[in-house]
């Protein structure tokens, strides 16, 4: 690149503005125009000094360094526009230094860096600016960088999976029952009830509508959760929540999933009691004893009703007893 025509600010600050393909001369720009250009969107990385960013600040300046597009949270960070990352590593990384240090100045706190998996070749520099890693999905990876001092403030990942179980019994007084292709040894021949997890965005009782029809065909109507479990380091040192719910069947013909199940069937309820794995099992025991006293109305569950509420503007189900039930006494 040609030199001409500025020769006192061919040094320093303005030796670092390049123009490809053209030069000083021919391009004829003032001073001052350079000046409100870097105002713009572009920080001098010698003001980087002090404030305990990477090394890296001190390359040299280009106009491939620019803060990078993101939105305000509302916990005072920000939120990296995934859609409109550079994909070259070289510009992003030198875009990522210029951010969090034009972040820094505006006092965030937090940044928010999602990256798919078509720019997973930018992880790397994230991680040696200092980000962390959050979350991972199937498509994306969540990144997280702390920039306010003291400890980190940001939400850690989730900590529980969810769980749901189906008690569905008929009016002859037997429960739908199954099989698992796929299980411990010791469990090996046991009957139990439909179980799964809850899927993203969905309701406790659509989880276990939803798995006991995928399990054995059969359809059935949410009553009431009976009862539910807190247990913690189940799956990956995560917290495992299992909530019982009891369903009405709306249909009888059973047609199994030949993926997960080996067998379902009714089964008489006096028979399911009598298992020994029941029976020997202080857990599975009591929640049958409680869903049995659900029957028998000595028992009150908690039902669903969606409410909104103006905190956060949304609907959602509350999950209660019906207190003015005069069967539900004990």
């Amino acid at each position: 690149m040609m030199c001409i025509g500025f020769p006192c600010f061919c040094r320093g600050f303005w030796a670092a503005v390049i123009l490809p393909d053209v030069s000083c001369s021919s391009a004829r720009i003032s001073r001052k125009g350079i000046e409100l250009e870097s105002q713009k969107k572009f920080l001098p990385n010698d003001l980087s000094r002090g404030f305990g960013l990477s090394k890296a600040y001190k390359r040299p300046y280009t106009r491939k360094s620019y803060v990078l597009d993101a939105a305000d949270d509302e916990y005072d960070g920000v939120i990296i526009d995934s859609e409109r990352l550079p994909h070259n590593p070289s510009i992003f990384a030198s875009a990522l230094q210029t951010s969090l240090f034009h972040w820094r100045l505006k006092g965030k706190k937090g940044v928010w860096l999602k990256l798919p998996l078509e720019l997973s070749d930018l992880v790397p520099i994230a991680l040696k600016e200092g980000f962390k890693y959050h979350h991972a999905e199937e498509d994306y990876v969540m990144l997280a960088y702390w920039i306010s001092e003291g400890p980190s403030m940001l939400p850690g990942n989730a900590s529980h999976q969810v769980g749901v179980g189906g008690f569905v019994i008929n009016d002859k007084n037997e429960v739908l029952v199954v099989q698992e292709k796929h299980c411990a040894p010791a469990f090996s021949g046991f009957w139990k009830l439909p179980t799964g997890f809850i899927l993203e965005a969905e309701e406790i009782f659509e989880g276990a509508v939803r798995e006991v029809k995928e399990e054995t065909g059969i359809d059935t109507e949410f009553e009431e959760v009976v009862a539910f479990r807190h247990a913690h380091r189940v799956a990956f040192e995560k917290s495992d929540l299992f909530f019982i719910c009891m369903l009405r069947p709306l249909t009888t013909t059973i047609q199994i999933d030949d993926l997960e199940i080996q067998a379902a069937k009714w089964m008489p309820l006096v028979d399911f009691v009598e298992q020994p794995t029941v029976r020997g099992d202080q857990l599975f025991r009591k929640i049958i004893d409680i869903c049995i006293k659900r029957l028998s109305k000595r028992y009150c569950g908690l039902s669903a009703h969606h409410l909104s509420s103006e905190f956060d503007g949304t609907s959602s189900c509350l999950y209660y007893n019906v207190l003015d039930i005069p069967d539900c006494s004990s």
